[in-house]
């Protein structure tokens, strides 16, 4: 189910401006080595939310890279309901910062 998940993301990602290829591509990558398709989709809300949901609550919010880096670094829970995010201490912030931008721009 995982693969199914992350073809939809590749394939999504594929028709991505030329401008964000790169991006689009290593955010692909650095989600590909994580377990972010465990618990999110990005049209469907699984675990947690859908990437394009996050995106729609983060429109306008000048902070919200800095912020989304953050809580997926040390994780949390409430803002999406009572199920917590585990934190990922491991994952490199300019890393984050990639598919942090990259989920923000699905609006």
């Amino acid at each position: 189910m995982n693969t199914v998940r992350f073809a939809a993301v590749a394939a999504a990602l594929a028709f991505a401006g030329s401008a964000h290829a790169t991006d689009a591509a290593k955010a692909s990558a650095v989600m590909k080595g994580s377990d972010c398709m465990a618990c999110h989709a990005e049209a469907t809300k699984l675990v947690g939310p859908s990437y394009k949901d996050v995106a729609k609550k983060y429109t306008g919010d000048a902070g919200a890279v800095d912020k989304l880096v953050k809580k997926i670094k040390t994780g949390g829970s409430g803002v999406w309901g009572a199920i917590p995010m585990t934190p990922h201490p491991n994952m490199k912030d300019e890393d984050l910062k990639v598919v942090v931008e990259w989920i923000l721009a699905l609006k």
